[in-house]
């Protein structure tokens, strides 16, 4: 075969597919927002993670010396609390710290619990259709229609203070989300040549839900676990600021804005810097969540 035959052959064969997973990066990476909220997340989460090693002093002792003392850059302040001290001389930088590994915790387990259980409801929604999708969703679209702290307020009231039924609480409020998903991504599934074959084959339908239809339903989900993230986190933090969620002396972003509360006038910082760390961990999630929903979308891909 002659070379210019080769290299016409060449010229006609159509492109070689990147890699999936470098694909989703150069469209990840196109959204400079996404890429800077992975970095916060990241580093948070590296925060977190050493917080025994960074963290100055123990988020739990008080020291009757430093009470309200402020930042090292005002007068009065030392290095040896960066960030002040609250009322009852606790490091503030300590308890942000250790806060963040409390609130992180929250939002990982509060998504994994309900993503697991809306998943499983919507797909049976989604399969099973008729009565059992009828009352699957208009449960849904009851909790739907409360005010979602509202919601979380009733059933921590309920079930009894503390960090475990807040949590709880939270999952709840957010669940609906994900069976929705979930349902209408199987119904779109459920109608495609692929579904059909592994019927003809034989497939069962527990194969046909975890194995055929879940996989192809998992864009969104993600989408949404991300986004569920920051609900939770800030669904949680309203809680222990009313006192419902984490119990003092824990040291959870929305319990040290509640201790602060009589301070806000006089020592600032003790209010500040947990509301910061709490914005800043909840937009640093909303932007990932929306660089994610731009590459795993083939519609927004350009």
């Amino acid at each position: 075969m002659s070379a210019d035959v080769i290299e016409a052959q060449a010229a006609a064969a159509p492109p070689a597919r990147p890699h999936p997973l470098r694909e989703f990066w150069t469209y990840f990476s196109a959204n400079r927002g996404a890429v800077a909220g992975l970095v916060v997340i990241a580093l948070v989460f590296l925060l977190a993670l050493f917080a025994d090693f960074i963290a100055p002093h123990s988020p739990y002792v008080t020291n009757n010396a430093v009470f309200l003392k402020p930042p090292f850059w005002q007068d009065g302040g030392s290095l040896s609390y960066p960030l002040g001290t609250d009322a009852i001389g606790r490091d503030i930088l300590s308890r942000l710290l250790y806060g963040a590994r409390l609130s992180l915790m929250i939002g990982v387990a509060v998504v994994a619990l309900s993503i697991v259980v809306g998943v499983i409801l919507g797909l049976i929604a989604g399969f099973f259709r008729g009565a059992t999708e009828i009352v699957i969703m208009r449960a849904m679209d009851i909790v739907l229609t409360l005010p979602s702290l509202l919601l979380a307020i009733v059933i921590v009231a309920i079930l009894g203070p503390g960090l475990m039924n807040a949590m709880l609480a939270v999952a709840i409020v957010v669940l609906p989300h994900y069976v929705r998903i979930t349902r209408a991504a199987v119904i779109a599934e459920t109608s495609k040549d692929y579904v059909t074959a592994a019927r003809v084959t034989g497939a069962g339908t527990l194969r046909l839900m975890f194995k055929e239809v879940l996989p192809n339903c998992a864009a969104p989900l993600i989408v949404q676990a991300t986004l569920g993230v920051s609900t939770a986190i800030l669904d949680a933090a309203a809680l222990g600021f009313l006192g419902l969620g984490a119990q003092p002396p824990a040291p959870e972003w929305g319990t040290m804005l509640a201790d602060a509360r009589e301070f806000v006038l006089r020592a600032w910082w003790v209010v500040t810097f947990p509301g910061v760390a709490i914005l800043v961990t909840v937009l640093a999630f909303n932007l990932l969540g929306d660089g994610l929903r731009d590459a795993l979308d083939p519609k927004l891909k350009r």
